[in-house]
């Protein structure tokens, strides 16, 4: 599985890079593989603040539903156009394109407490 070095990971299968204030998050190459084709994602939360671990929106894959977990605490700023257009740019590029939404982070010590990739490596084996 593909867990690049430049982010931090949820026990959730979500990923988080920082840019300012602002994270990036999306799921994991891990999690997209698990789920397998993803036909529709939602994120009514857009412009709600979410707490670490909340959720923030559900990802629909052709044989289940599965709940997206915020890592970090803040506003839900946007969700991802080209992804809202397409979802299937998840299972194509999890960490590049197939970003989910931008949080403006309220707690940032909360990023320093996700785990490193290669934590991460260790937990999804």
């Amino acid at each position: 599985m593909n867990v690049p070095s430049n982010l931090k990971y949820s026990n959730d299968h979500e990923w988080c890079r920082m840019e300012g204030d602002v994270a990036y998050v999306g799921i994991t190459d891990f999690a997209q593989s698990q789920l397998g084709d993803i036909v529709f994602i939602d994120v009514p939360t857009v412009g709600e603040h979410v707490g670490a671990g909340e959720v923030f929106g559900t990802i629909e894959a052709v044989k289940t539903v599965s709940d997206a977990f915020a890592p970090v605490s803040g506003e839900v700023e946007e969700f991802n156009p080209a992804v809202d257009a397409d979802p299937s740019i998840v299972n194509k590029d999890p960490y590049g394109e197939g970003w989910l939404v931008k949080i403006k982070v309220s707690a940032p010590a909360e990023f320093d407490k996700l785990l490193t990739p290669e934590q991460y490596s260790e937990l999804i084996g």
